[in-house]
């Protein structure tokens, strides 16, 4: 299993156990979820490349993972997802670049499969 399967894994384990629990303020996190990344004056798929460029500036690999899923399941291109990258990479500098490595692999897995 490689680390791009693994990081999906656990973060279905853990979706899971915090269902689980009934944890209140899972449960508030997941409305607010549903809530930001609802089709407003902006698109799904726009919140979604705004939360891929995030990711990259704050090195979240789960976080790249899962968003440039929902992105491209939202309709992005590749291209797309490239750009948003790239936004990340300008707002982070050097370590921004970095951190893309791991994003660049998510969008070889999304986009050649």
């Amino acid at each position: 299993m490689d680390k791009i399967d693994e990081l999906s894994r656990k973060r279905k384990i853990a979706h899971k156990r915090l269902l689980d629990f009934h944890s209140p303020v899972y449960s508030a996190f997941l409305d607010m979820e549903r809530a930001t990344y609802s089709d407003g004056a902006l698109s799904k798929k726009h919140k979604e490349l705004i939360a891929v460029g995030i990711s990259v500036v704050i090195n979240c690999e789960s976080c790249m993972q899962w968003h440039i899923e929902q992105a491209a399941q939202s309709g992005a291109t590749e291209k797309e997802v490239l750009e948003a990258l790239e936004v990340g990479i300008e707002m982070g500098g050097g370590p921004a670049t970095a951190y893309a490595r791991f994003a660049l692999e998510v969008m070889e897995r999304i986009f050649e499969s």
